[in-house]
């Protein structure tokens, strides 16, 4: 039994996601598994298997925000990894980074031992350099597995080597109502990377219209976002049915101002939050999907959870969602992690597809951006994320979804 393990994952949450198998592996023969991320990883750090406890520091080379490199800042590191006093470390990167700039600090810090994967030679900065063919696309999580493999740690027996995060998570069926819905997870962490809301909001018409039920999920800065892409479902052939505020799950909704009709159908349906239109007849005017299918409440289809959610209940809420449309990696590797099928809107090369679970990704793979990490817009030739058609995102969710019901 090894003692105190110091494992470093400076990255945002889905990478650290990434990084859970190996961070499994480490806690199998470790006494202690300490885990240092950034502020934008800490919350997917808490929830992985495996960890004691998250540091956490500002990294200048990866966080977004990067801080300035001052003595003051590198200082705090040395503080934290003394305080922690590790018997060893393993840095745990993605191809695209170094891990030597972090190695030479833990060495500072006074680390023994110090494993990591790099391209460049190291010096007396690693003690395991482990070298892996980086053309080779392989998935991160195999990746990092490779590393934790080198330095001595294998996963228990019967761990697959999955993404996973603890359990039990948060009971949100007060939020989401049964399980079985769609979640629709616009946000991006890069503009370049954002599908036009026009298609999301069509998005969400074509489900409803299938009679799936959709949920909308977002960050707290990205509620405007959501209430307009849940609202803007009704601009593409939903009639807009009344707006609805409160808690549905009660005694029912409370219809808002400005609404005069009567129909006993409307004033059932329910779009949380109070933001978004739902529709009271489909086709040639015939009641639409209720309760998700055809059949019941036409309104009981759509719900805006956008900012509504800490990040162990975003986790529950794809865990009941029977596919997941995504923009961005981040929230497709949490997906991943709870088991549920991906749409990816996104070009992401093998090694940063979502692991272990059905997924489908329209954007194109091979791409300027791969190269260049385009952030602010598209570069030239890039395959802009509008040209995909919503009718080949719900083409997708129905096919990942006969594949969920026929596994399960």
């Amino acid at each position: 039994m090894t003692g105190t393990v110091l494992v470093a994952r400076l990255d945002k949450a889905g990478d650290v996601l990434l990084a859970g198998p190996a961070i499994r592996a480490v806690a199998a023969s470790a006494r202690e598994v300490v885990l240092l991320t950034g502020p934008y990883g800490r919350a997917a750090a808490e929830l992985l298997p495996g960890v004691s406890r998250v540091v956490e520091w500002r990294t200048p080379w990866i966080d977004p925000a990067a801080p300035p490199v001052t003595g003051t800042h590198v200082l705090r590191l040395l503080r934290v990894v003394r305080d922690v006093a590790p018997d060893q470390a393993l840095i745990l990167t993605s191809h695209h980074r170094s891990p030597l700039p972090l190695a030479l600090l833990l060495r500072l810090a006074d680390t023994p031992r110090i494993a990591a994967i790099s391209t460049d030679h190291p010096g007396s900065l690693l003690d395991v350099w482990h070298v892996v063919d980086e053309e080779a696309d392989t998935p991160e999580p195999e990746r990092m597995l490779g590393l934790a493999a080198a330095t001595g740690f294998e996963l228990p027996a019967g761990d697959a080597g999955g993404l996973a995060v603890r359990h039990p998570l948060p009971d949100v069926g007060h939020l989401t109502g049964a399980p079985g819905y769609v979640v629709l997870h616009p946000g991006v962490s890069a503009p370049a990377r954002a599908w036009p809301e026009e298609n999301w909001a069509r998005v969400v018409h074509d489900l409803v219209r299938s009679g799936r039920r959709v949920v909308v999920t977002g960050d707290r800065d990205e509620r405007g976002l959501t209430a307009r892409i849940a609202s803007g479902a009704g601009q593409h052939g939903l009639s807009p049915g009344p707006l609805f505020a409160g808690d549905w799950m009660s005694e029912g909704p409370t219809r808002l101002r400005g609404w005069e009709v009567d129909e006993p159908a409307f004033t059932a349906g329910w779009v949380d939050g109070g933001s978004a239109a739902t529709g009271g007849r489909g086709p040639n005017g015939h009641p639409g999907p209720r309760d998700g299918r055809p059949g019941g409440h036409p309104g009981r289809s759509v719900v805006d959870l956008g900012g509504r959610t800490t990040y162990p209940e975003f986790a529950a809420v794809l865990e009941g969602a029977c596919a997941v449309v995504v923009a961005d990696e981040g929230p497709a590797h949490l997906a991943a992690a709870v088991g549920t099928p991906v749409v990816g809107l996104f070009a992401s090369a093998g090694r940063r597809a979502p692991y272990g679970v059905p997924a489908v990704l329209l954007g194109d793979r091979w791409t300027p951006r791969e190269t260049t990490w385009a952030a602010a817009r598209p570069v030239a030739g890039h395959p802009c994320p509008a040209s995909v058609p919503s009718a080949r995102v719900v083409e997708a969710v129905e096919h990942l979804t006969f594949v969920k019901e026929v596994v399960t």
